[in-house]
């Protein structure tokens, strides 16, 4: 009869072998053959993304993917990493606490089925990829895209487990970019030093920086349209302090209304100018802190897209434009219609001073500008606080230079218009006609 111990010594050798066994079948079952789809790639022109790749660890999920179907990747060209990247971004996709954003970003290039440059729908098409969020894939005329990059180099590796098609640009998927955009900081803004800054003078009544305060207390300074409560048909009227120390926390508003922009959507580019480009985050904050009223006019993402090099080559001209869609009073989009509707023109204040940019009724609703440079009250009521208000209009607009208020003042003259005459209400400049 076998001793306990024999028992014993042969049951450990099972397990050990039953461990060898399954270590094995591992091993075969995620080995990858020297002309896999994912050697090619390391070796191809791709380098950048190669790279990518390895920094987020990601060699052995892309190894089991391949092992379990056909796999298609759209493959960045390098220029579009190094150079075309925002160097800001790609600072974040290689923070080592951003990991997770970097894998979720390189797995959103990666298609589980073979996708061949002869596939391509004449209409878009979702397919999923190795991360939760889609790709769409469309066709305009000979031009095959994914998402908003073309397809530069169709079946540019050709693999019996997968293929590699080379396209312009990085795709970054909703999820990264959000959590990009909550990443940036007001307090590590390193920005440009704006030209005239908020700043009041008591003898001109003409803006300077306002003297500090103890917390708590009123604005020193008369601004005379910072502090103007705006149409007497408005809603309710700015709250009171109600912060811990009974003061208001600008920075904390900005911070804010900054992040429902973000998270609003189509308004990236009025955000990254507000607190990358420039410092007016910071300054817009003071105000407020200050307790000054704000109303922003901010141009979608479409708008800004349509600013040339020439308009954005003047020093200080991303602070000029921004000022110039400042309000120093507090509106919404009932306020402003009803002003419209009432007075048929109104013309408001903006940080841009002199400036003014005149308010309109069309096709019920405001239309900002005159001339040429006009945009419609689109997006209303993103943000409203009590202190900021934010109002997403459909372009940008610009001060009428002296060259075209002279056009349009000869223009107004040849028209014979009867002018009537209505009660003036608030601090508004009127034009009657």
């Amino acid at each position: 009869m076998a001793s306990p111990i024999s028992y014993l010594t042969l049951l450990l050798l099972l397990i050990l072998l039953s461990t060898v066994t399954t270590t094995t079948t591992t091993v075969a079952t995620t080995t990858i053959n020297s002309n896999s789809v994912l050697v090619a790639l390391l070796d191809s022109r791709y380098t950048e993304l190669s790279e990518l790749v390895e920094k987020a660890l990601l060699l052995q999920t892309l190894e089991d993917a391949v092992s379990r179907h056909n796999i298609t990747i759209f493959a960045p060209r390098n220029e579009a990493l190094e150079r075309d990247l925002d160097p800001e971004f790609k600072r974040f996709l290689l923070e080592p606490r951003n990991l997770r954003a970097l894998q979720t970003l390189v797995l959103h290039h990666v298609v589980p089925a073979r996708l061949g440059g002869a596939y391509w729908p004449n209409e878009t098409a979702s397919h999923n990829t190795l991360c939760d969020d889609p790709l769409h894939l469309a066709r305009l005329g000979t031009n095959k895209f994914v998402e908003d990059a073309e397809v530069v180099r169709a079946d540019d590796v050709v693999r019996n487990d997968g293929i590699i098609h080379g396209i312009g640009r990085l795709l970054v998927p909703k999820s990264v970019q959000l959590d990009f955009n909550r990443r940036r900081s007001l307090r590590a803004i390193s920005a440009v030093k704006p030209e005239g800054a908020p700043e009041v003078d008591p003898r001109t009544n003409r803006l300077k920086k306002p003297a500090s305060v103890p917390v708590g207390s009123p604005p020193v300074l008369p601004i005379y349209s910072a502090m103007a409560p705006g149409p007497s048909l408005a809603p309710a009227p700015a709250p009171g302090p109600g912060g811990p120390h009974h003061h208001f926390d600008g920075e904390s508003q900005v911070k804010d209304f900054i992040q429902t922009l973000l998270q609003y959507g189509g308004y990236n580019e009025m955000a990254d100018i507000l607190v990358n480009l420039t410092n007016l985050a910071t300054e817009m904050g003071k105000l407020v802190s200050e307790g000054y009223v704000l109303t922003v006019l901010a141009p979608n993402d479409e708008a800004m897209a349509k600013l040339t090099t020439d308009q954005l080559a003047e020093p200080g001209a991303p602070e000029k434009i921004m000022y110039y869609h400042i309000v120093p009073e507090y509106q919404t989009e009932e306020s402003m219609y009803n002003a419209v509707r009432r007075f048929r023109k109104v013309q408001y204040d903006t940080l841009h001073v002199p400036h003014k940019v005149l308010a309109q009724e069309a096709d019920g609703s405001v239309k900002f500008g005159d001339g040429e440079d006009t945009a419609y009250l689109f997006d209303p009521d993103i943000y409203i606080d009590g202190r900021i208000s934010v109002q997403g209009i459909d372009g940008v607009l610009f001060p009428v230079t002296v060259e075209k208020s002279s056009k349009i003042e000869s223009a107004k003259s040849n028209d014979a218009v009867k002018v009537v005459s209505k009660p003036r209400r608030g601090t508004f400049n009127i034009l009657l006609h």
